[in-house]
């Protein structure tokens, strides 16, 4: 995986969805397989996230996914592809759909994720 300074910021070379598309809906791919699907996104520059829906894979949790971990959008197989394994996504922080837009979630997410 290349480094990336910001977290929440796609990697240069992913298609930007800020201008071309919503991903809600999309399919999610972790580097072993799908994690589940878009359930919310956010495309604001510095914070820029993925909510996943992992369906009955883990129960029905959701979990938040940094822009950075995004590797590829596919618009026409409608797939988000990113640089972490199911394990490592269903080990993530607790997602809180009241507190996950909350500065302090998102350093310990980010912290979590940049781990890898």
């Amino acid at each position: 995986m290349q480094p990336n300074d910001n977290l929440w910021t796609y990697r240069q070379g992913v298609q930007d969805p800020t201008t071309t598309l919503d991903v809600t809906g999309f399919t999610v791919e972790a580097t072993d397989g799908k994690i589940g699907s878009v359930d919310e996104s956010n495309y604001e520059v510095g914070d820029s996230y993925l909510v996943v829906d992992t369906g009955p894979w883990i129960f029905g949790k959701k979990v938040v996914l940094p822009a950075g971990t995004v590797t590829e959008i596919d618009p026409q197989e409608q797939k988000v592809f990113v640089a972490r394994t199911k394990e490592e996504i269903k080990n993530a922080p607790e997602y809180d759909e009241t507190t996950f837009k909350d500065p302090l979630y998102r350093d310990q997410l980010g912290g979590y994720y940049n781990r890898f």
